[in-house]
């Protein structure tokens, strides 16, 4: 394992010095708070839990099982089984944990119970960056968060300790030029001129956590700390002093991690996603804190780091494994805790932070397409559970409970395929009093135990949903039910979530099993087209969900033929797979998202009294844009403020042979329109001073019927209006 050493650029960028740190070299200061005693105790009490649990769980399977285990087949059901009944052992303890915890007043050890207001609220600020690395995001809307943020820092009067940076790794040209136009009115309107920067990468490399590798390189060592927002990202100014202020009080600690609310759902979907996260996470983000502590997992976004331990120990290496445990690391954030918490620092999470939102895919194709993104990265984690030295016990298990996330999925499938695999043995061929694996004299003579059956499946109903019955309790011990609507709106809402979480788990379990299968044959497959506004429509449900709807309806009449009894225990798998499109397309639907919301219900407390970081986001983004005739690279080499202002922001990119092709290109552009020119050919020539002021000249002594005539007099139009 070959730990890469993170070159640091030294605040004079230009002088092109450099200085080398390498990852052994510091020391992290000592915890003042001795937790770890106190965690090794909840993380045994947990692991005794869940594996007595899971124990009694397999002996009661083993008793329903006809041969009692005596068979392969039902030695491999059994060991799934015990994989599968221990991953949800683990959610459901985790939940009772929090719900103890809240019940007592909270975790003492927690990090805002350690300090009281008045000496949090006096300790001074240091320099702290806000980075918001983008790809392809859609603009106006972007901004405009990053805007809402801004003002709600500026209402504070600590405004002067953070500087804002948005980083770019878009790649179209129409994305990019505007993201510059749209940087620099928001410099403008704001008066932020040296104080919110726009960078745009020239080389996309390693994602985002290359992105943000870029910025530590140039400008890291300017700010003590860095606050990661993700796109949709929204963090009050008050919640981003108080990070600063912890950071400032506990200086072991290299991460601090928000846990995020879910905010601004419409459709169905995000609605019930909305709600479920802020409902639910209450409990569950108490006990995950309690139980990791010190240990926490990073979530990429909504946290703030120490940059100078970031810096020096979170360099990712290259994989070297087979397939795709070989290349860049896709899923940064677990690994860069993992390696900071290896350096000696702390990583928290911090369920009292308030005032941390993001936002939820609008609909379930969404939802799927960046589950398939992320299944990929979290099982390259396999890789770093299993070869990555002197990681802490913490943070392997937190890379085995992100490559469970998915990893749960296919076993669950085969668990089915196996339990049908023996109903039909049982049902099809002769007994068998001898089976392969038998070791007795004796005939084995298979039993059928349905009351042990049925207390199996009950209690793992219990593991999946009196955890929402939890919650529910909790909610009106602590009188916040008014909040989601009331009591009697409340209860309806649990209903309908409860009812489509079932609903939902098929439909997951086949396109997870799809995508891990795809990431571990290191093939790129495309579950449907993704879009981030658009409702479902049934041609692309039915394009998306098909092989579900056939794999359900087979599977269930299956069953029919096979058994009555086994048809009725394959029901709540089956129908939400044959229900799969109009399940797919109903939930998509703003419509009834917001019929619900009309109504009292799935509501959330920051609907009933928004922040105003919320009311502040919600208007910029709602504020109307001017329709422009002309696509960003006809304003930026038509429009003499827009072209000063890319010329300015691009370089001088000519050498000998390089000038021949952009002089090509120009000519190329010129002639035939930017159409002509390939995303990467057309990026090139609009990034170098020369050619980006060569086709402003030109383009302007086209012919009146040319290409660049006839934009010229759209342009003349839009400035008439």
């Amino acid at each position: 394992w070959n730990r890469p050493r993170l070159v640091l650029r030294s605040p004079g960028a230009a002088s092109g010095t450099t200085t080398m740190t390498d990852a052994g070299t510091a020391s992290a200061p000592r915890s003042r708070v001795r937790w770890r005693g106190v965690a090794a105790v909840r993380r045994t009490l947990l692991a005794c839990f869940v594996f007595g649990q899971t124990l009694v769980a397999c002996y009661y399977l083993l008793w329903v099982l006809p041969c009692h285990g005596e068979t392969w087949l039902e030695l491999a059901i059994l060991g799934l089984f015990a994989v599968l009944y221990a991953w949800i052992a683990v959610g459901f303890w985790v939940a009772v944990f929090g719900f103890v915890l809240r019940l007592f007043g909270g975790d003492r050890y927690s990090l805002l119970r350690r300090h009281n207001e008045d000496r949090i609220e006096a300790t001074p600020l240091a320099r702290a960056a806000i980075v918001m690395p983008v790809y392809h995001e859609p603009v106006h809307w972007t901004l405009s968060g990053l805007k809402a943020v801004y003002r709600d820092l500026e209402r504070t009067g600590r405004l002067e300790h953070f500087d804002f940076f948005i980083l770019s790794d878009s790649r179209h040209p129409d994305v990019w030029l505007e993201e510059q136009g749209a940087w620099h009115r928001l410099v403008t309107e704001l008066g932020a001129e040296g104080r919110l920067f726009y960078r745009r990468r020239p080389v996309n490399l390693n994602y985002k956590s290359g992105n943000v590798a870029d910025f530590l390189r140039r400008w890291g060592r300017r700010y003590e700390y860095m606050v990661v927002l993700d796109a949709d990202s929204l963090v009050s100014g008050d919640t981003l002093v108080r990070m600063v202020q912890l950071m400032e009080l506990e200086p072991q600690i290299g991460i601090l991690q928000t846990n995020p609310g879910i905010i601004n759902g419409r459709s169905l979907f995000a609605r019930l996603q909305q709600f479920a996260n802020r409902f639910y996470s209450r409990l569950f983000a108490t006990g995950l804190a309690a139980v990791q502590m010190g240990d926490a997992a990073f979530w990429g976004h909504n946290a703030i780091i120490r940059v100078e331990p970031f810096m020096r120990h979170c360099g990712l290496p290259k994989l070297r494994g087979p397939g795709i445990f070989g290349g860049p690391i896709m899923s940064h954030d677990f690994v860069e805790a993992a390696f900071i918490g290896r350096a000696g620092y702390e990583v928290w999470l911090e369920p009292g932070l308030d005032g941390s939102f993001e936002e939820s895919p609008p609909t379930l194709t969404d939802e799927l397409m960046r589950d398939n993104r992320w299944a990929k990265g979290n099982l390259q984690h396999l890789w770093l559970l299993l070869t990555a030295p002197r990681l802490r016990l913490a943070h392997r298990m937190a890379f085995l409970n992100g490559i469970m996330a998915y990893l749960a999925s296919p076993l669950w499938l085969l668990f089915l395929i196996c339990t049908t695999v023996e109903a039909a043995r049982m049902t099809l061929a002769p007994i068998d009093y001898f089976p392969e694996g038998h070791q007795g004299l004796f005939p084995l003579w298979p039993e059928w135990r349905p009351e042990w059956a049925l207390a199996l499946a009950l209690s793992t109903a219990v593991l999946l949903f009196l955890p929402k019955v939890l919650a529910l309790v909790d909610a009106v011990i602590h009188r916040s039910t008014s909040g989601f609507g009331g009591v009697w709106r409340l209860v309806p809402g649990l209903v309908l979530e409860i009812a489509v979480s079932i609903l939902l788990a098929p439909l997951r379990m086949l396109a997870h099993s799809r995508f891990v299968l795809a990431a571990f044959f290191n093939l790129s497959l495309k579950w449907a087209g993704q879009n981030r506004t658009d409702e479902t429509t049934w041609s692309e449900a039915l394009r998306s969900q098909l092989p579900g709807m056939i794999i359900g309806a087979g599977w269930s009449a299956f069953a029919w033929f096979l058994d009555r009894l086994f048809f009725y225990w394959s029901l709540p798998v089956a129908l939400p797979l044959i229900l799969a499109v109009p399940t797919s397309v109903l939930l998509s639907r703003v419509a009834i998202g917001e019929w619900l919301r009309s109504r009292g219900l799935l509501l959330v407390p920051e609907e009933r009294a928004p922040l105003p970081i919320l009311v502040d986001a919600q208007a910029f983004r709602a504020a109307p844009m001017p329709v422009s005739r002309l696509t960003p690279v006809e304003r930026a080499i038509l429009s003499p403020v827009a072209n000063r202002l890319h010329g300015s922001l691009a370089r001088d990119h000519r050498t000998a042979t390089r000038g021949r092709f952009l002089d090509a290109a120009v000519a190329t552009c010129l002639r035939e329109g930017p159409g002509a020119l390939s995303a990467l050919a057309l990026s090139q020539i609009l990034q170098d001073q020369r050619s980006l002021a060569e086709l402003h000249r030109q383009a302007w002594r086209a012919l009146p019927s040319s290409y660049w005539g006839r934009c010229i007099r759209r342009l003349g139009q839009e400035d008439d209006a």
